[in-house]
This record gives structure tokens, C-alpha cells and sequence, in this order.
């Protein structure tokens, strides 16, 4: 799960693993591929949303007890893959653009080319529509080229962070470790900064520069990642948020400590939060919903945030 790139070429692995082995039980396709059994399953989730169709209709069905896996359309999707105008046009569009990224490692460069020739073959005229049209990435884009040619090459990269905790842009010269997709893409590395290992969201970096220095992280253990990639410790300040029946999403989403039910059909959830600041958001999010009971000093910050983006509100600035 280092980058995007690796986990396409493992999802399309795991597809014809997954063919040739009906009811294939978690643990082993996890042990084969080399992952853990939580990365499976994200991998799980994305393939029913993949097919032979951009119009859907020809999906995977692919689904899991959490021990074995079941393909239930595998004979529906296994006939010749047949693409129409407009789905020509939009693959060799895409390919080209990802081609094209600045830092592509050149062995990938080279496969996507070699198979956007195959398709421009098979394609016909369609082609030439195709290559009238032309797609730039920006920002998180280039941000992950840049990471992906800075741990290529080894070398120590500078950023420009938004701290979500902090509410504020951090710079930070940092050693990368790998590229990390846990619901968004982060990179881990070593904040030099910081001296610690940490984890940074693309869309939160504001600006970064590949320097020529080579990163020298430091030996690290690699973080098991199977309890999701923000783990809290037994040492993290503790949050308690009580919510209503329409906040009990609040206890699938986030990892706690306990959740003692409360008479009006809501929770009492114990959570702990290296940045608890942070959760600040999750306040304004519940609303009505859900308040922060404790510490008070969070409680406090929560209920000013609430009142000023209510007096925003009524201002008519947002």
C-alpha cells in the first residue's frame, strides 16, 4: 500500500486471484498478497464500484462475511471487454494525463504508454478525438508526483502543512518513509522539524519543494496499520462527547475508549485525541446532535466556534 500505483496493480491481481478461488477466506488472500487484512478489505470495497462499463450495470460483485470472499457475477463480467466511443475517448484521455505527471516513475511511464498505444490501436478513430482533449492535475496531484519522485530518488522534501489541530501553516523539512491511501492519500516521514515520525494529508500541504539533500530517515519499525492509520494511545488526552440518536455514527467512525448508553437513545462516547483541538469540528459538525462535555477547556472552545460561525450565519457572510 505504498502508493495508488501499487495498489491498481494489486487490486487487478486480486481479481483474477479471486476468479480462480471462490470463497476465499480473508486471512489467506491477505497473507498471499502481503498485506494486512484491513488493507484487503479496503481493496474490497473499492472493487464493486470497478467493472467492464463506465455506465455500470457490469459491476463486481464482490462482497465479504469478513472471512471468506464471494464473486457472485464472475461469469457476467468475464466476457471480452468491448468499449464504445465514448469510453475510448475517457481511458485514453486518463492515461495520457497520468502518463504525463511530473515524477512518474519512468518504468510506469513507459507501461501506460506502451498500453495507451495498445488502445489507440483497438480504438480507431476514436482515438483521434481523444487526442484533441487534454487534462491538467493540480494540487494534491502534483503534490503526490512530487512525494512519489522524492522517495523514488531519496531526497529530503520541504512543506508548507495546514495543522488541522492547530489551525495554522506549519513549515517542515521532512525525510519521506511512503505514501500511505487510509480514506485520503498521506504521506508518512520524519519531521525534522518535530523529530518524530508523522503523517501528513496531501490536500493539507500548501506548497512543496523536492530538495537536493538526500532523506536520511531514521530505522524505523513500519506502523502497523490494521487498527486504522490515526491510532490513539493510552497517553492521548481524553475526549468525552455526549450525542443524540443521530450522532451514534460517532462511535462506528472514530476509535474510543467506551460508549455508555443514554436514556434518550444517544451515547456517552470516551475518545482519545493527540490533537484534541481538532475535534473541534466534529462539534460543529453534530450540532444538534452531539456537544463536547469534557475537558471543559474543549467544551468551551467548541461552543465559541459554534456561536461565531452562527453569527457568521446570520451576517450573511457564509
Amino acid at each position: 500500500m505504498s502508493n495508488a500505483i501499487d495498489q491498481t496493480r494489486r487490486m487487478l491481481s486480486l481479481v483474477t486471484y479471486l476468479r480462480e478461488r471462490p470463497g476465499a477466506e480473508v486471512a489467506e488472500v491477505a497473507r498471499a498478497f502481503g498485506i494486512t487484512e484491513r488493507e484487503l478489505i479496503g481493496d474490497l470495497n473499492v472493487l464493486p464500484m470497478c467493472g467492464t462499463s463506465f455506465r455500470g450495470g457490469d459491476l463486481l460483485d464482490i462482497d465479504t462475511d469478513g472471512e471468506r470472499i464471494w464473486w457472485h457475477n464472475v461469469d457476467d463480467v468475464a466476457q471480452p471487454l468491448r468499449l464504445a466511443a465514448d469510453e475510448a475517448t475517457a481511458l485514453l484521455v486518463a492515461a495520457r494525463a497520468v502518463a504525463g505527471l511530473p515524477g512518474l516513475r519512468e518504468r510506469d511511464r513507459q507501461a501506460l504508454t506502451r498500453a495507451v498505444s495498445k488502445i489507440e490501436d483497438a480504438a480507431g478513430e476514436n482515438a483521434e478525438s481523444a487526442a484533441r482533449i487534454g487534462v491538467t492535475f493540480e494540487a494534491e496531484g502534483t503534490v503526490f508526483a512530487d512525494i512519489d519522485r522524492a522517495l523514488s530518488e531519496g531526497r529530503l522534501i520541504w512543506l508548507r502543512y495546514w495543522s488541522h489541530g492547530r489551525g495554522e501553516l506549519t513549515e517542515r523539512e521532512v525525510d519521506p518513509i511512503r505514501l500511505v491511501t487510509e480514506g485520503h492519500t498521506y504521506l508518512e516521514g520524519w519531521c525534522r522539524t518535530s523529530e518524530d515520525r508523522r503523517t501528513f494529508r496531501l490536500d493539507r500541504i500548501a506548497e512543496i519543494k523536492v530538495l537536493d539533500e538526500p532523506a536520511n530517515p531514521p530505522r524505523l519499525q513500519p506502523r502497523d496499520l490494521s487498527a486504522g492509520l490515526v491510532a490513539p494511545t493510552a497517553d492521548d488526552p481524553q475526549v468525552v462527547v455526549e450525542v443524540g440518536p443521530g450522532g451514534r455514527w460517532v462511535a462506528e467512525y472514530y476509535t474510543h475508549d467506551s460508549a455508555e448508553e443514554l436514556p434518550d437513545g444517544g451515547l456517552r462516547i470516551t475518545l482519545r485525541s493527540a490533537e484534541p483541538a481538532g475535534l473541534r469540528t466534529l462539534a460543529l459538525r453534530l450540532g444538534r446532535d452531539g456537544r463536547i462535555t469534557a475537558p471543559a477547556q474543549l467544551a468551551e472552545q467548541a461552543r465559541t466556534a459554534a456561536l461565531a460561525a452562527l453569527e457568521h450565519y446570520r451576517d450573511g457572510q457564509v
